[in-house]
């Protein structure tokens, strides 16, 4: 089976590329930067998405729809927002094509060109805020909780599947309330329902915090995020929450009326997360024959693979994966029995292998005599023979196990390339030579912060909210400081 994968040791960018594509995740396209998400990719986005949706519902929040265009206009209403994404935007200029009767095909027609450029969303803050000026009179109106699942186009240089690409898929969530301090409790819940989903069903470990003032979502007062570590030493920001302040409702004037009689500007939220997450829960679990997927986003959990030498010994066999593929079933977990005659067995094993199902069932003419399977774990790749009796309440615990052991495997990953560094010198060894994560103490600079980012490719990956205060020095100019940060080079 030519699905060999360059070594992670040898070159991890290429073996992320390799997996990805070889995998059936995802593709590129006939657009420059875009990509084509393949079914067992999207069927992971999917199980991702869904588990999302309804988290999202269990506090509050309803989904709606926004338009794709946005016109221009609105981009200039708020200054940091309109600088943030500027450099980023799809312009759309002209309305209609005619034949070419030059040079054959198709033309942009000068004569049909737009009153107003719109803008292809790259986020939807603008035409969000402008719909809500006509949904928000009075604090009876409030909060308005709304989230979209949608795709943004954010011009990218430099793409890469799933982690950057021009278009890309997410959901957004956009919250309207009537004080600062209900606002602030909306983002941090959102950040926090984030970590949960990350840590519960990717199984990723995620550090909590907020965005130093240069790292801040254009037109935020405040960014929370959340931070995982990728088996390259690289951080990966998976996920961020928005406290907008006023912003938005001053450039946009939605003001309401307070239970006072007062007449206020609402406060705002935005937050969200995209298919990056993919490429999150590629690169923090996978190995060098695949991927590993966690069993609460796997889309198949299961798969049974008959072994057989002739048609006349696969009755027995396909009745007794049936059986089994049933009991599993009723217990609610996804299971696909593989007996295409197409391909032999130990081109099915690789398959599913690379493709990061978490058990895989093997059964033999052998197994229907003795009441056995083989079963193999995709997370250990450990093989045993089982008894076929009560073989669905024994997955049913083992997917659990798998779960457990592969967040515990990558929070065990972080906690070994995690640092401290105290001096210039140490910080240097730990970037240069380690990667990792590195707590160091940091001046609140921003030429501090730029300056460490010039010389190390560095950045600051989020300022702790564990209410842990620490004096010390800043590990680049010796001034005080007042608490740690983490640094890390990061995608």
């Amino acid at each position: 089976m030519a699905k060999v994968l360059t070594s992670k040791s040898e070159n991890y960018a290429q073996w992320y590329n390799d997996l990805v594509i070889k995998a059936d995740l995802a593709e590129n396209s006939a657009v420059r930067g875009c990509m084509v998400i393949k079914p067992y990719g999207y069927a992971i986005w999917e199980k991702m998405r869904d588990q999302l949706d309804r988290m999202f519902k269990a506090t509050g929040h309803e989904n709606a729809y926004f338009p794709l265009f946005i016109p221009k206009s609105f981009f200039s209403r708020e200054a940091d927002h309109v600088e943030g994404f500027a450099k980023e935007c799809a312009v759309v200029t002209h309305y209609r094509l005619k034949n070419d009767e030059v040079n054959g095909g198709v033309m942009v027609d000068p004569d049909a060109a737009l009153e107003e450029e719109l803008i292809i969303r790259p986020t939807s803050e603008t035409i969000i805020w402008h719909t809500y000026k006509n949904w928000i009179q009075s604090y009876r109106d409030l909060p308005i909780l709304i989230n979209q699942w949608a795709n943004v186009v954010r011009w990218e240089m430099r793409t890469r599947l799933f982690l950057r690409t021009a278009e890309f898929l997410w959901q957004e969530g956009h919250t309207a309330h009537a004080t600062k301090e209900e606002a602030l409790e909306e983002a941090r819940l959102m950040i926090n329902t984030y970590a949960e989903f990350a840590e519960t069903y990717m199984a990723v470990p995620v550090h909590i915090g907020t965005k130093s003032e240069s790292e801040r979502f254009a037109g935020a007062l405040e960014t929370y995020c959340i931070e995982a570590l990728m088996q390259d030493g690289k951080a990966l920001q998976a996920g961020t929450s928005h406290f907008l302040g006023q912003n938005f409702a001053k450039a946009f004037d939605v003001q309401f009326t307070s239970k006072e009689g007062k007449l206020e500007y609402v406060w705002a939220t935005s937050w969200g997360v995209s298919t990056r997450l993919m490429g999150a829960l590629v690169m923090a679990h996978s190995d060098d024959n695949g991927l590993v997927l966690p069993p609460k986003l796997a889309p198949i959990q299961v798969v049974i693979v008959p072994i057989y030498k002739g048609p006349e010994q696969l009755g027995g066999i396909s009745e007794t994966a049936q059986k089994i593929k049933k009991a599993l079933e009723q217990k609610g977990i996804s299971v696909k029995y593989d007996d295409r005659d197409t391909h032999k067995p130990g081109w099915k094993f690789a398959e599913y292998e690379l493709k990061g199902v978490p058990v895989r069932l093997a059964i033999g003419p052998r197994d229907v005599e003795n009441g056995t399977v083989e079963l193999a774990r995709r997370d250990t790749l450990e093989k045993n023979i089982v008894p076929q009796d009560g073989i669905a309440a024994h997955i049913e615990t083992l997917l659990h196990e798998i779960q457990e052991n592969i967040y515990n495997k990558a929070l065990r990953f972080r906690a070994e390339n995690t640092f401290e560094a105290n001096t210039w010198e140490e910080f240097l060894e730990v970037i240069n030579n380690k990667g990792g994560f590195v707590s160091a103490h940091w001046d609140g600079t921003p030429e501090t912060e730029d300056k460490i980012k010039e010389l190390t490719k560095a950045t600051i990956r989020l300022i702790p909210i564990d209410g842990s205060a620490e004096q010390g020095r800043c590990v680049y100019t010796g001034n005080p400081s007042e608490r740690r940060v983490i640094f890390a080079k990061a995608y």
